[in-house]
């Protein structure tokens, strides 16, 4: 088995629009997520496969051709997940050949990546369905000798922001109960919440991940944007199981870490 780590580059909530101009919160998007991807070329050089995770677009399914322009030639896998303001018609659409894969799973070396969906049609809280827990379940029993990262959009743990916390996942347990089955998996990894999280649970390690777009204050009992740029994370897989990672953000030397 190789002893070079499987590295991953993970931009969240991009948040797009059809129209190149448009902005989030006072962000422009599309170039904040130009961007990111420059930042993240500059400080890692290359990366085995991208996590989109969640809220590519904003509502508004003429973003997904911005995806598909940045993204389409990439040489490595980009794996995507459906957020809440994700249009998932066109989105499954759009992103219908390779290199995208929307959810489902992959192998890469002694790891297992599954990712998650936990759009809910008609809410911004997210849900995941017993058909999709099931399928967790399933595929992690396949390969119980595989260190296992599972990706979803909506954070499964409070952020310690009250109005945030109302639109997270809404079936958390159901999902630990299914991980706390199964010995192999290492980590849980989020978009959604525009903000850091780093904690461990029963030694899986849990993270949330800056938004490419616009940040929410942590700690906010009422909806508030922090003035910290947009930023991305990347993950380092390596095969003893180890976890490696950092955020970084744009407003400082490429790919500084947080």
């Amino acid at each position: 088995m190789s002893q070079v780590p499987i590295r991953l580059v993970q931009f969240t909530d991009l948040h797009l629009y059809g129209d190149p101009a448009g902005q989030l919160r006072g962000v422009a998007t599309l170039p904040a997520l130009q961007s990111a991807i420059a930042a993240a070329r500059a400080h890692l050089g290359g990366w085995d496969a991208l996590l989109l995770t969640g809220d590519l677009v904003q509502d508004d399914p003429g973003g997904y051709v911005h995806v598909q322009r940045l993204f389409a030639a990439s040489p490595t896998p980009v794996y995507c997940l459906p957020g809440n303001h994700d249009e998932i018609e066109p989105m499954q659409a759009a992103l219908a050949a390779a290199p995208f894969q929307i959810c489902g799973s992959a192998v890469f070396g002694g790891w297992l990546l599954v990712m998650l969906d936990s759009y809910c049609r008609g809410t911004a809280s997210g849900r995941i369905t017993p058909a999709e827990l099931a399928r967790l379940e399933t595929t992690l029993a396949k390969y119980p000798h595989h260190h296992a990262l599972v990706c979803l959009h909506h954070h499964p743990v409070p952020s310690g922001s009250r109005w945030l916390d109302t639109v997270g996942l809404a079936n958390p347990d159901a999902l630990f109960s299914a991980l706390d089955r199964h010995a192999n998996v290492r980590g849980l990894v989020w978009g959604h919440v525009h903000q850091l999280h780093d904690s461990l649970r029963n030694g899986v390690r849990l993270l949330g991940t800056p938004a490419t777009s616009a940040q929410f204050k942590p700690a906010s009992d009422q909806f508030a944007i922090d003035d910290l740029p947009p930023g991305y994370r990347w993950l380092e897989l390596h095969a003893d199981g180890r976890l490696e990672t950092a955020a970084c953000w744009l407003d400082a030397s490429a790919g500084s870490v947080a």
